[in-house]
């Protein structure tokens, strides 16, 4: 995405009489509205409508499996029950919140010309539109004080879980900063690596679970263990968690909707994964980690299928470094703190991928260029790969050209598949 600055205002001086400097000024105030109008009115423009439709049918396809193993498989805790339904009524209400306030935050970035241009419709009429960028902020403004208010209802003042569920807070509100400073600032790629290894001391240092892992049965008669306490590299293992989930979201993007739709994709997958292990565990401590997980979850899914509806193709907003920092740190603590950090991994799989072809760009060992891109054709209105290594590329030269809402999907079902 391009980024345009712009200029700062040339200032007049009056050397005239006094008459006549007043004058001037009435006339320069007038030029100045009849210049200046035609800009506002272009960035007070409102963006289009919320895909509302499409968002409706994602979500029954995404969402009613959870909520049938929710309330009809499993046999769950009435109090959990309780905590989990509070917690999604207040998502409810961030979805709608965020929807609302995305067009109203769309002006006031574009007045700060902070937009981008889409590079894959360059060439067309839409490619020449200013699209307001940096609207994950507004999720996660709704995410945190969606989460800072459920814990009036759930954690009590002297509660474990409420030191880890602040830090878990901290550091998704750390990364949330340093993605807007990336978006305003535009920080190279090899510090963007380095900035979520700094909002992941918090979670670390409160964190208090297990730092064992259970060897695999054919590896036991070697290792001589079935569970091996790794201690304080465990740790370090969690903190390199922390940075390859933030970062590989900011990384496998480029489409419209592409950032987004992969989070709600995991997101959900998550979602189903807690409640299946809070239903198949008789634990209450091994529950209620699960069930901290969905109360972060829950929300994330919520604001961003509200994201989604703006972000879908074609594209109405941007959703900057801001989301993708936000959402790949959250995803990272609820695995972590929800104590499925190991599970996690196998939820990025796709991202795993993308992250192993850009290996040898983002590391220097070849020429990494800033939008690593396929090549648009404005006469065909199709994508073509280029030898960037990306996933969209080498998916692109593995299965030939398609347009860019068919490669997303396409993607994106790949996450499913590597999912299930």
């Amino acid at each position: 995405m391009a980024r345009k600055r712009a200029s700062k205002p040339t200032t007049t001086e009056d050397t005239t009489t006094t008459t006549t400097t007043t004058i001037t000024k009435e006339e320069i105030l007038t030029n100045n509205k009849e210049t200046k109008h035609p800009q506002e009115t272009n960035n007070d423009q409102p963006i289009a409508p919320p895909k509302k439709g499409f968002i409706f049918k994602l979500s029954l396809l995404l969402i009613a499996p959870y909520f049938y193993l929710l309330f009809f498989h499993y046999q769950i805790q009435h109090d959990l029950i309780k905590s989990i339904l509070i917690n999604a009524g207040l998502s409810l209400v961030g979805f709608f919140l965020t929807v609302k306030m995305i067009p109203v935050a769309s002006k006031y970035v574009l007045r700060r010309n902070l937009f981008g241009y889409d590079i894959n419709k360059k060439g067309t009429p839409q490619g020449t539109v200013k699209v307001p960028e940096s609207l994950g902020i507004v999720v996660a403004v709704v995410f945190m004080v969606l989460t800072i208010v459920f814990q009036f209802f759930t954690f009590a003042p002297d509660s474990n879980w409420l030191v880890e569920y602040n830090a878990a807070l901290a550091s998704i509100c750390f990364m949330t900063l340093l993605g807007f400073i990336d978006d305003v600032l535009d920080v190279p790629w090899r510090v963007k690596l380095v900035l979520p290894s700094i909002a992941a001391l918090p979670l670390l240092m409160a964190y208090a679970g297990h730092t064992t892992i259970i060897i695999p049965k054919p590896l036991i008669p070697y290792v001589g263990l079935k569970v091996l306490d790794l201690g304080f590299i465990y740790k370090i293992y969690m903190w390199f968690l922390a940075i390859f989930c933030t970062n590989c979201i900011n990384i496998h993007a480029g489409l419209n909707g592409l950032e987004v739709g992969q989070t709600v994709v995991i997101a959900s997958a998550i979602l189903i994964h807690n409640v299946m292990q809070i239903g198949a565990s008789s634990d209450p401590e091994y529950q209620q980690a699960h069930a901290f997980s969905v109360y972060l979850v829950q929300p994330l899914l919520a604001t961003s299928m509200a994201l989604l509806s703006y972000n879908w193709y074609p594209s109405s907003v941007f959703v900057g470094d801001t989301y993708t920092y936000f959402a790949g740190m959250t995803m990272a603590v609820v695995g972590i703190l929800g104590h499925f950090s190991e599970t996690l991994l196998i939820f990025f799989l796709a991202q795993v991928l993308n992250f192993l072809l850009s290996v040898p760009q983002l590391f220097g060992f070849r020429h990494c260029p800033r939008h690593r891109l396929p090549r648009f054709d404005p006469q065909t209105g199709l994508l073509t790969g280029t030898d960037d290594g990306t996933l969209v590329n080498f998916y692109l030269r593995l299965f030939g050209r398609k347009s860019e809402n068919s490669l997303c999907v396409h993607l994106l079902l790949v996450q499913v598949i590597y999912l299930c």
